[in-house]
């Protein structure tokens, strides 16, 4: 990565994003040490302007920002640095220092796939989602086309939340079967953006 540092006097914009959100959480400013120490630790570290000094974001609160990725733009002067916070961003104790709050409901069914792998990987004993991957391929298959009928169903009867429900049971154990034949959702999200193309 060769940067310009120069253009602003020693020091370049770094944009903080949320890996898993993608929400901007927060902008911050690096000279190349602070980029350095970045890079060796793993942990956000900018040139504070007015403490005159490196600086560790959450060295005080705790509150990290694990470094995904860093990449530089094309003029070689701003970086995107994707992380995984630990707790709110901003010193005001809110999620980015933009005042926004840093979810999407979206988002869970990530975190639903990776507790689904989780489960499969260590088989907890009175799991439902155990029991499933237990029984193999052909009852987790069974089991969309289940949800999938009574989903339809629901949606001829008019009743809303009876829909939702049933969608939600479909949507579940589609994850479930998925996962058994190590797909995720984003693997589903690549078909549809070429499909969309």
């Amino acid at each position: 990565m060769k940067l310009d540092f120069e253009k602003m006097g020693g020091l370049i914009p770094a944009i903080i994003q949320d890996n898993q959100t993608n929400k901007v959480l927060m902008l911050g400013f690096m000279n190349p040490e602070a980029l350095d120490k970045t890079q060796k630790t793993g942990k956000v570290t900018f040139f504070s302007r007015s403490k005159n000094r490196l600086w560790t974001k959450g060295e005080e609160s705790g509150n990290f920002l694990s470094v995904v990725s860093i990449v530089e733009d094309c003029d070689q002067d701003t970086l995107l640095i994707r992380v995984n916070p630990v707790g709110p961003v901003c010193h005001t104790g809110t999620d980015t220092c933009f005042n926004e709050t840093n979810e999407e409901d979206i988002m869970f069914l990530k975190y639903l796939q990776d507790f689904i792998e989780l489960r499969r990987q260590e088989m907890p004993e009175g799991s439902y989602t155990t029991l499933l991957f237990s029984k193999g391929l052909a009852r987790m298959a069974q089991k969309v086309g289940e949800e999938a009928v009574e989903t339809v169903i629901e949606a001829m009867s008019g009743n809303d939340e009876r829909l939702l429900y049933e969608a939600s049971d479909m949507l579940y154990h589609l994850i479930v079967l998925l996962t058994s034949k190590g797909y995720r959702l984003e693997d589903l999200s690549r078909e549809l953006q070429k499909r969309h193309k």
